[in-house]
């Protein structure tokens, strides 16, 4: 090809469907890039949900939680998604990622204000520029991809139809802003269900794994830096450095053990028909949720011993114990081996879901507590497994 024709390939690609098995399928640099924007949202996520609860509501901190990480991780997964199927890295193809990436800012820009007050103005407005965006982009698939044009359609129709739904859901009374909310987050996860119907789109289950697993160790990092902040402030404070340090110890034990026990797993295999991949996608809500909400757990077990706040001993602990039960339990379901249910591993990580739970009851320990069981979870499964591979 010469200098030219590739330069002007550069400016623009007909977006036709990748195949499914090509060799060498990595994340793109554009790709990372929106990644990385996105750790600003998850952060904020994050550290407002701390503090909600270290101001007493919990619940609905917990709500407010839920609701805001769907618009996170919905807006995330689709465009993951669509690039697997029909990147071509093309100028068209990276400005409207650009545009996305506006969106994703704007929304980590208003991520506090949903979750604290129930403003959902701004968060509203960057989800929507990253939806129409991508309504853009299923536009264009749909124009050159004529194989698949019904779904692309669909994709696009849908999606534009619920943004109106969303910017119309700014209008209503704040009483009924949770249940319009529930109902639009029940249509977004129905448009791809209802877009596949069609014709199955593209993707590569190498690729879809490696970009799940880049944003899980975008939401670890954030129960990392936790840890980190925990104890520079008892570093600076002096107030409780033995136990703020035994609270780190355990937060470290444990994010390692999750990121072992989550890159442990072969999730291409998980990803071979159309709706285990569904599935698999769509159970990496209370993944991503869990991990990044560990973070903020154990940002709320430090302020408990340094008593900046007056939850009960149990009440801090559930904050950790909870998520981190929740990640272990959830990677398990999606990962189990169906025509394995008596194997020794397969049943391990279930029982240590319940073991984290139990520490929640030894108070002040219950983040060290959970940390040696997430390690002693790994190591169980390390000789398990080597002993199953030894029998065969």
């Amino acid at each position: 090809m010469s200098q030219s024709s590739h330069a002007s390939s550069a400016w623009y690609r007909p977006m036709l469907a990748r195949h499914a098995g090509e060799d060498h399928r990595t994340a793109s640099a554009l790709e990372l890039f929106f990644d990385l924007c996105f750790v600003a949202a998850v952060a904020q996520a994050s550290s407002a949900f701390e503090h909600e609860i270290v101001a007493g509501r919990t619940l609905h901190g917990l709500l407010g939680y839920a609701l805001v990480f769907f618009a996170i991780w919905w807006a995330w997964m689709n465009f993951t998604w669509f690039a697997s199927a029909y990147d071509t890295d093309d100028v068209p193809y990276r400005l409207l990622t650009l545009v996305q990436i506006t969106g994703a800012l704007f929304m980590a820009a208003g991520t506090t204000q949903a979750l604290e007050h129930g403003d959902f103005m701004v968060i509203t407005w960057g989800y929507v520029v990253m939806r129409l965006a991508m309504v853009s982009q299923w536009l264009r698939a749909a124009y050159t991809d004529r194989k698949r044009r019904r779904s692309a359609l669909r994709y696009a129709v849908g999606i534009l139809v619920l943004q109106i739904g969303w910017l119309v859901r700014l209008l209503l009374p704040h009483d009924g802003g949770t249940v319009s909310f529930v109902v639009l987050a029940i249509a977004e996860l129905a448009v791809p269900v209802w877009a596949e119907r069609a014709i199955g789109t593209t993707w590569h289950p190498q690729h879809i794994a490696e970009r799940y697993g880049l944003f899980t160790l975008i939401v670890l990092g954030e129960s990392v830096m936790a840890a980190c902040l925990a104890v520079r402030a008892a570093l600076d404070t002096h107030k409780e450095l033995g136990s703020v340090l035994v609270i780190a110890l355990g937060g470290v034990l444990t994010v390692f053990a999750l990121w072992w026990l989550y890159f442990a797993q072969d999730a291409p295999r998980r990803l071979r028909t159309q709706s285990t991949a569904m599935l698999w996608g769509y159970g990496h809500y209370v993944v991503f949720a869990a991990a990044a909400a560990v973070g903020a757990g154990l940002a709320v077990n430090v302020a408990h011993v340094t008593h900046q706040h007056a939850l009960t001993d149990v009440q801090a602990a559930a904050t950790y114990t909870l998520p981190v039960a929740l990640f272990i339990t959830c990677v398990w379901l999606l990962h189990r081996r169906a025509a394995q249910p008596s194997s020794k591993a397969n049943v391990l990580p279930p029982v240590a879901a319940l073991a984290v739970l139990a520490t929640t009851f030894t108070a002040t320990y219950a983040v060290l507590f959970t940390g040696v069981i997430a390690s002693l979870l790994i190591g169980t499964h390390l000789v398990a497994a080597r002993r199953e591979a030894v029998e065969r």
